[in-house]
């Protein structure tokens, strides 16, 4: 079984099954979809962080968490696994780094290093962003990235400006 820590992210709510899902609402439905599978277990969830966005124009804040599974998925059948839940919850991949229902991440995979056209172990720019990192320090600072630092060393590196932690 594969330990995996994965990013959550959502700054756009949807309208489903006759109602409003708002940006905690997307999250904690993917985190609950997750938690289903089979072949994963849900080891712990950070709290919840409201940060700023990265991209173009004016987008809403996002809301951002990170979680750590066990699985027994290779990491693409997670990856398809994982895009497969942001495809129901109303992701579309119209613009790159733009506002978003549903954003997950596969961060880390053990200690894998993975480079193909579909997917990237660590993720790319992990080790630069708060908004990943602040998450990830939430439910385990001494992860070691592979590569890089631990996530409390890498966090200690980047401007936490703009993240806040919401109390859920």
């Amino acid at each position: 079984m594969a330990e995996v820590t994965i990013g959550l992210g959502s700054n756009l709510g949807r309208h489903s099954q006759g109602g409003y899902q708002d940006r905690r609402a997307q999250l904690q439905q993917a985190l609950d979809k997750i938690a289903e599978h089979p072949q994963i277990t849900l080891i712990k969830v950070s709290r919840f962080f409201e940060t700023t966005p990265v991209g173009p124009g004016d987008q809403p804040n996002y809301i951002n968490a990170a979680a750590k599974i066990r699985t027994g998925l290779s990491a693409i059948e997670l990856l398809d696994f994982l895009q497969s839940i942001e495809c129901s919850q109303g992701r579309q991949r119209i613009q790159r780094w733009g506002p978003r229902t549903l954003d997950l991440d596969i961060l880390t995979y053990d200690q894998l290093i993975c480079d193909t056209d579909r997917l990237v172990i660590p993720h790319p720019r992990l080790h630069e962003r708060a908004f990943v990192l602040a998450p990830l320090a939430d439910i385990d600072p001494q992860l070691q990235i592979p590569n890089q630092e631990n996530v409390a060393q890498l966090l200690a590196n980047c401007s936490s400006n703009g993240i806040v932690k919401i109390h859920t």
